[in-house]
C-alpha cells in the first residue's frame, strides 16, 4: 500500500481550518473536550436523558442537561464563524455541509408535513438562522459523514471553486440510536470503551456537535485570520465487504491513509499521530490496526496512537468532525491524548498506543480516522499551519 515517492494530488491551493466550536459530554467549548482526552478521564455515566430500564447497557457519555440539536448547531456555527473573524458579507456567500442523522423532529411530525423536516429542510434551516446563504449540503452517511463532509469542502478550496465552507455536524445520544446499538449488542456492557485492549466489550455513544470553517489559505491570509491547522490531505475507500463488519484485513482504511498521504505529499515517517476510529469492538480495532500496519508499513509499529472514543464516545455523523477538532488541538497543544480503559494488550492490535498519561510531542502532521457500517472508510491529515 506504500508509495516510497509520495504524488501530491491535491489542487493548487492549501486549506486552513480558522475556527470551530464543540459541545461534548465533557463539556461546552473545545478545552473541556481537550483536557478529558489528555487526562484519559472518560465521561461515561448512566443514562438519564431517556428510560434505559431493562437494557444490556445504561452508559453513554451525555452532557449535563437535555440539549436541543438544532439550538446546539445554530450555536456551534455562530461560534466557529466568530472565531474565524467572518463579516456578515462572508458569511452570507459561505455554503454549510452539515451532517446529521436526521431532523429529531421528523418522527413525531404528520405524514403531509415531512417534507420540511427531511435532512435537506433541516441543513438549509440551520444555514439560514446561521446567516450562510450558500448553497447546503446533508450529509447521512453514518461514522464517516462528516468526515466525508471534510473532504468534499477541502477538495472544492483546494480547487478554486470556493473561498470559505462550514463544515457542521450534530449528534445527541437519543433513545432510538441507543436502543438499535444495544439490540444488535454493539454496546459495551462495562460501561467503559476500551479501544485495542484486551477484554473490550463493545462501543458507547456519545454527545457531538461540532463546526469547523474551512478556508482556502491564502484567503485566510489575506484578511489576516489565524489559521488554527491545515488539512493537508484527505482520502477515502469502501470496503464492499459486508453489511456490518470491516474488511479484517483492513484494505479500504489502508487505502484511504494512503491516499490521505499522497495528497499531502508526505510518508509514513512524517505522521507524528494517529487519531484512530478505535470504536472498541472486536473485529473493528484488529481490522484498523491491520489498516494502519498496510498502509504506513514500519512506521506503524512506532508511531503513537489512541483512540479519543475511549473519553468522549461514539457520536456517529459527528464523530468525525469531532475527532478531527481533538486532533487538530492535541498538535496545537503539543500533547498527544490518553488511549483510555486500557486493560492489557491485544496480539492482533500491535500498536504503540498511548496509555496511562499524554505523550509530548512536536509533530507537524497527524491522521484523525474514521470507518462506517457498509465499509466506508476515511482519512484526514492534519498539518501544522
Amino acid at each position: 500500500m506504500k508509495d516510497p515517492v509520495p504524488t501530491v494530488r491535491r489542487g493548487p491551493h492549501a486549506v486552513a481550518v480558522t475556527g470551530s466550536a464543540v459541545l461534548s459530554a465533557p463539556g461546552r467549548g473545545v478545552r473541556p473536550l481537550l483536557a478529558a482526552v489528555l487526562d484519559g478521564a472518560p465521561a461515561f455515566a448512566p443514562v438519564r436523558r431517556f428510560d434505559v430500564a431493562g437494557r444490556r447497557t445504561t452508559w453513554a457519555a451525555a452532557h449535563s442537561g437535555d440539549p436541543v440539536l438544532a439550538d446546539e448547531l445554530d450555536r456551534a456555527v455562530t461560534e466557529a464563524c466568530d472565531q474565524a473573524g467572518l463579516s456578515t458579507a462572508q458569511r452570507a456567500d459561505c455554503p454549510l455541509y452539515l451532517a446529521v442523522h436526521g431532523d429529531p423532529a421528523l418522527p413525531r411530525v404528520p405524514g403531509p408535513d415531512r417534507t420540511a423536516h427531511g435532512v435537506d429542510a433541516f441543513a438549509a434551516a440551520v444555514a439560514r438562522r446561521a446567516g450562510l446563504f450558500g448553497r447546503s449540503r446533508a450529509y447521512t452517511s453514518a461514522c464517516v459523514a462528516s468526515g466525508t463532509a471534510v473532504a468534499d469542502a477541502a477538495a472544492e478550496l483546494a480547487h478554486g471553486q470556493a473561498e470559505r465552507i462550514v463544515v457542521a455536524a450534530g449528534y445527541l445520544v437519543e433513545a432510538d440510536q441507543f436502543a438499535v446499538f444495544e439490540a444488535g449488542r454493539a454496546l459495551a456492557r462495562d460501561g467503559r470503551v476500551r479501544p485495542f485492549s484486551s477484554g473490550r466489550t463493545g462501543l458507547l455513544l456519545g454527545d457531538g456537535v461540532v463546526a469547523v470553517v474551512l478556508e482556502a489559505a491564502s484567503s485566510a491570509r489575506a484578511r489576516r485570520a489565524e489559521s488554527l491547522a491545515l488539512l493537508a490531505g484527505w482520502g477515502r475507500a469502501g470496503d464492499a465487504y459486508h453489511v456490518c463488519r470491516p474488511r479484517p484485513d483492513g484494505a479500504g482504511l489502508a487505502r484511504a491513509i494512503t491516499d490521505a498521504l499522497h495528497r499531502g505529499g508526505i510518508g509514513p515517517e512524517r505522521v507524528g499521530y494517529v487519531n484512530a476510529h478505535g470504536s472498541g469492538t472486536l473485529v473493528g480495532d484488529t481490522a484498523e490496526a491491520a489498516a494502519l500496519h498496510l498502509a504506513l508499513g514500519e512506521s506503524a509499529a512506532t508511531v503513537p496512537v489512541s483512540s479519543t472514543k475511549s473519553v468522549h464516545g461514539q457520536a456517529l455523523e459527528a464523530g468525525s468532525l469531532l475527532e478531527l477538532v481533538v486532533t487538530i488541538e492535541a498538535l496545537r497543544a503539543g500533547r498527544l491524548p490518553v488511549n483510555a480503559g486500557h486493560l492489557g494488550p491485544d496480539p492482533a492490535c500491535p500498536l504503540n498506543l498511548i496509555l496511562d498519561r499524554a505523550v509530548s510531542t512536536d509533530a507537524d502532521h497527524a491522521l484523525s480516522l474514521s470507518s462506517a457500517f457498509g465499509g466506508a472508510n476515511t482519512a484526514l491529515l492534519v498539518g501544522t499551519p
